[in-house]
This record gives C-alpha cells, structure tokens and sequence, in this order.
C-alpha cells in the first residue's frame, strides 16, 4: 500500500513541480523585464550609455598669462617644466595654438562655452565687480554633467559670481560655477577690495588658503586647506576630487585653472624657489621661475594620482594658457605680449595627452580655444547637433588621434575683439599702430582698430609680424574689413540669469 500510494502520487509531484517551475521562470521573466526597463529609465536619465566605461576622463590644466616660451618644451631659457614637459612627450604638442584673447576673462569664456567671448558682451578682463558669463550660456560643464560626468572646477575663475555676504556664503545675485555645471568647486573669493589688497601686498599666492571659497561658502580656519599656498590648494584639491571621481564607474570632467604664473610675483616654497636660483636675474624673474616651477610639481602630482588608480590610458589631459605672456614671461621672437593681439599675446603653448587614442606627435595645425568644448565633447560622445549652430569651434579630435587638421575652408575666418589697453604688461611699449580687432583667414592676419585695418600680415612666412602687406593687398584687407563689420554687428548674448 505504502508503494502504491507513492506510485500514484507520483505524477501529481511532477505535475506540481512543473507548475512552480513555470511560475518561477514566469516571475523571473517579469523581474528581468522591470529592471530592463528601470535601466532604460536610468541610462536614458543621466545620459549614460553602456559604453560608458570606453569614454575618457578628461582633464582641463589652465595656466594664467603662461607665454608661448614659458615651458621648456616649447624652448623656455628660464626654467625647467618636466612633468608637463611629459606630457608633451607621452602625447600631441600643437606649436600654434591661440587663446580667444590677449586677456584672461574673455578666453575662460571661449574655453567654457566654445564661442567667441564677444557673443556674451565679454570685451575684455572682469574686475571682481558686477560682471559675469550670462546664466543662459551653455557650458562644458553642462554638457558633460547632462551626459553623466562627473564635474569640479578648482582654482581661478575670474567669470563672476564668487561675492560672499558676512556669514561667508556665496550671494545669489550673479551665477557662479555651480550655475555652469560643476558639481563642485573650490576657488578665490573674487570680491573688492579683498582680491586687490591681497595683490597689492602680494600675498595672494601664500595666503591664499585663507580666502577659499568651495562649494559655495567660504573654508573656515579650521579646513586644512586654509593654510595652505594657492598652488598647494589648487594641486591638492584636484588630486583629492580625482580620488573621489575614481571611485565611482563614471568617468569625470576636472577643469582645473592655475593662477600661475599671474603677477604679484611671490617666492614658492622651497624645493621651487630654491632650485631656480640663477645669478644675474632680478627678484621678480626668480620669483616667477619658482612660481612655474611650483605648478609644474603639481601637474606631477596629478599625473602620478592617475598612474596609481591605474587611469591614465583613459584620461584625456589638456594643458594650455589663457593669453600670451605677461612682464616676466618668454614669448621668444613673436611680437607684443599680454593685452596685445599680435602673436606675442595671443598664441599659446598647448598640450593633450590621451594614451588609448592619441599617438605621441607635434602638429602645427592651427587651433583656438573655441575648439575645445566640440572636441571634449566628441571624445565623450556627446550629441552637439542641436547646438552646432551657435558653436565658433571645431573638434580636433580627429586630428590629435593622426588624421589631417581641419582646412582653411572647414575653419573659415577666424576673429578676436579686444577693449583697447594701452599699455601693454611687457617691459617694453606696446606696439603702434593699436588694434582693437583681428581677422585671420588661413595666411592671412589684418589687425583692425573699431572696425579700420591697420596692419595686414602673411603669417605664414612672416611669424613675427614684421612686414605690413596692407597698403599691397587692400582688396583682401576690404574683404576681410567687411567681414569683420558683418562679426561686430552680430546679436550678442545678454547678461541676464535666465536659463536654458
């Protein structure tokens, strides 16, 4: 009996294991199916693609009034740079590269938004007082934030929006970099008369702990950043975020600005100040030789952070400056200097570094500030068709990874505008005739002043400026003058707060 009543029980187990079987595979199915959708949800939420893992970090160095021959890899005679001058090695060193100015607030503005700086009204540096880069303009930053980056913003920022009220938050009336797309920050409060004071004492550099401000309030005393030089802050803070960044699978946007080597000139700290002492040379080129040499340690340090995480193959690392040289800086034979728009203030030294994508080289293409949110952007796999338009930039993405730059015809004319300064930050007087505008197409150079040409050079076989063609080529001077009025009159951005 006992066998028979397992023997017919039998076929009733298996029909009621089946049964479960199908019901669990069934909810399996269901539960498989929801967290599909919940990833569509997600990865169509941030911008995050499963390949997500294959776009690069990227890393933005920003020196301040760093000269075309300020580097020793670009020929400096004053002071050694090796760790950048690694950077050159391991990755692309473009020999003329220009800023979108001869001053540092309009080219942060190219730098950010990948347009010109007079599209926004920004004609020439901002003075700590009520100027900003409007709220409505859009932003590296954004871009890649919305694509799931990671962003931080560390050291100077000179685009407004950085005034504290007495208990040391950030006031609201101006956007600041939170409101262009960094996640975090951590830079100078940028206010009168404090900023000025600190310059004139120059103590901006070694005290310049005491007047951070991160993530939208002022460091106390007791922050251990308080102490600490500005170059150290900057150096560390963005060791300390690649660390942070790191540790999550997204890949991040570092975009770090150095005041280096900006007047007042002050002493590094030891190793740097001692280690470029040099006879015959005064106080002011021993303190800038040591300033450089103190950002150059740092661009190490950040380097040798992705070398441990075992992410430098996939970081993209850029180094450029934001204008030519200023009083003690090397510009070797170019003409002019900081606040001048011939070559001297305006060409920069520039750097990029990816070790999966971009084979070690030099290109002598050229390439403008402008260009670098399209060519982030392409790396990151960002869509830019529908702001294409209102782009002054070009990608050269594909010409740092091996192919041919992009044409004269491709890059078409090319323009800087630049409020007069009439004294130039050099040792020397500024060049005459004054200009106040420049058009480049492919050779060809014509500096203008409130829209008349003044000087028309072939830079091509004429580096330096030194032949002024324009009396023999006036038809090209009224082509390029015509354009130039066409560029002048264009709608420019309001600084208003509104967003996009």
């Amino acid at each position: 009996m006992v066998e028979e009543r397992t023997t017919s029980a039998g076929p009733r187990r298996e029909s009621e294991l089946l049964k479960m079987k199908i019901d669990f595979e069934s909810d399996q199915r269901i539960r498989f199916c929801l967290a599909a959708c919940l990833l569509v949800i997600v990865l169509g939420y941030s911008g995050v693609s499963r390949a997500d893992s294959s776009r690069p970090n990227i890393i933005l160095l920003l020196a301040d009034d760093l000269g075309y021959g300020d580097l020793s890899c670009f020929g400096s005679p004053a002071v050694r740079t090796p760790n950048i001058d690694r950077l050159a090695e391991q990755g692309r060193k473009f020999t003329h590269f220009y800023a979108a100015s001869a001053v540092c607030s309009p080219t942060r503005a190219s730098v950010l938004t990948g347009r010109y700086p007079l599209r926004f009204g920004i004609t020439k540096h901002f003075n700590d007082v009520n100027r900003w880069l409007p709220e409505s303009a859009i932003t590296i930053a954004e871009l890649l934030s919305r694509a799931g980056y990671h962003t931080a913003h560390v050291g100077k920022w000179h685009l407004g929006g950085l005034h504290v009220d007495d208990t040391g938050k950030r006031l609201k009336d101006q956007p600041g970099p939170r409101q262009h797309g960094f996640d975090h920050f951590q830079t100078q409060i940028e206010q009168q008369p404090l900023r000025g004071q600190m310059g004139r004492d120059k103590t901006l550099f070694r005290q310049g702990g005491t007047v951070l401000m991160r993530d939208g309030r002022r460091i106390s005393k007791n922050d251990p950043y308080h102490s600490k030089h500005f170059t150290d802050s900057n150096g560390d803070y963005a060791v300390q975020m690649i660390e942070q960044f790191a540790k999550d699978a997204n890949p991040f946007f570092l975009n770090v600005w150095w005041l280096v080597p900006h007047k007042p000139y002050e002493p590094a700290p030891d190793p740097h100040w001692n280690a470029t002492a040099a006879e015959g040379i005064s106080d002011d080129q021993h303190r800038f030789r040591s300033m450089v040499a103190h950002m150059d340690s740092k661009v190490g340090a950040i380097m040798d952070k992705l070398d441990q995480l075992g992410i430098a193959d996939n970081t993209m690392v850029l180094f450029t400056s934001d204008n030519g040289a200023a009083f003690e800086g090397h510009i070797g034979d170019l003409k002019g200097g900081k606040t001048d728009l011939h070559d001297g203030g305006l060409r920069v030294p520039m750097i990029v570094r990816w070790p999966e994508k971009i084979p070690a080289g030099q290109s002598d293409a050229f390439g403008h500030t402008n260009d670098l949110l399209p060519t982030f952007c392409e790396a990151a796999g960002v869509d830019l068709s529908h702001h294409q338009e209102t782009l002054d930039g070009l990608s050269l993405l594909s010409h740092m990874m091996g192919q041919d730059p992009p044409t004269a015809e491709q890059r078409g004319t090319v323009f800087w505008q630049l409020d007069l300064y009439r004294n130039i930050q050099r040792h020397y007087p500024k060049p005459k005739p004054y200009a106040t505008e420049v058009v480049k197409r492919g050779r060809w150079k014509m500096l203008a002043y409130h829209g008349t040409p003044v000087e028309l050079f072939d830079v091509q076989a004429d580096p330096n400026e030194q032949q002024n063609l324009l009396a023999e080529h006036s038809d090209l001077a009224a082509s390029l003058a015509s354009e130039l009025e066409q560029w002048l009159n264009a709608p420019r951005v309001s600084q208003n707060r509104q967003g996009h």
